[in-house]
């Protein structure tokens, strides 16, 4: 049975988890679930987790999902080092991992999770969850996040696929946004990728459909995977420092 802790009513203690079928040891990857109602004034105290003003200011769900997203990062990066503590934040409000460490951070509806690894093994690695969108949700949403060339293979599908399609294909954009923006420093959006595969035992590769820096042209070729984990999709683009990455 799991340790009761004060943070318990908002917050489970994090759990190592790998819910991806491919191994990927050197990724510490850390998950737990949060509820704003059990949110106490003494919570980030009694976690030794540091919140920014505006997290102080912010809405109940905002702050326990910040705290969940820390604690799940301070996890991950004490696997890599016990010492270290969890990440704080850039002046866009992305964390800042410690020097020879990146991660990423997700927390969606309930969950929270984060994924930490040396630079000698990955340049960058990018983490979401995903709530299965409802089918009028995913047609809603479909031409925004999917390229001509994903409505066009979506088509080809049957209905009862297509939210599902279009929940991974915006989960997987996300998490190849969170790889990539810290390495090329611009920003860039759905039409701008395409999930070129999906495959069943997990593995996707997406295509940059534009240039984002030298060392990252159009056609580039980026590889992931995706999970279900409980009612959310998981997905992990992870950039290995040996890769070849040109298409």
């Amino acid at each position: 049975m799991a340790q009761t802790t004060p943070l318990s009513a908002c917050c489970s203690p994090p759990l190592r988890i790998w819910p991806f079928v491919h191994a990927q040891p050197a990724v510490a990857l850390y998950s737990c679930s949060f509820d704003a109602q059990g949110l106490s004034p003494q919570a980030f105290v009694q976690a030794g987790i540091s919140a920014p003003a505006h997290i102080q200011r912010a809405v109940a769900k905002r702050q326990t999902e910040f705290l969940a997203g820390r604690l799940c990062a301070r996890s991950a990066l004490q696997a890599q080092a016990p010492d270290l503590t969890a990440p704080g934040q850039d002046a866009e409000g992305a964390p800042q991992w410690p020097a020879g460490l990146c991660g990423s951070i997700t927390h969606s509806n309930g969950l929270a999770a984060a994924a930490v690894a040396s630079r000698q093994d990955f340049l960058g690695l990018g983490l979401d969850a995903e709530v299965l969108m409802s089918n009028t949700r995913a047609q809603r949403l479909a031409a925004q996040i999917l390229c001509p060339d994903e409505l066009q293979r979506m088509a080809c599908l049957p209905a009862s696929e297509h939210a599902w399609l279009v929940s991974l294909t915006f989960c997987s954009k996300e998490s190849l946004f969170k790889a990539l923006y810290p390495l090329v420093g611009q920003r860039f959006y759905f039409q701008d990728a395409e999930l070129l595969e999906c495959h069943a035992d997990g593995r996707l590769q997406l295509r940059l459909l534009r240039d984002l820096a030298p060392q990252w042209p159009k056609d580039s070729l980026l590889s992931g995977q995706h999970a279900a984990l409980g009612s959310h999709l998981l997905s992990l683009v992870s950039i290995a420092t040996a890769t070849s990455r040109q298409g």
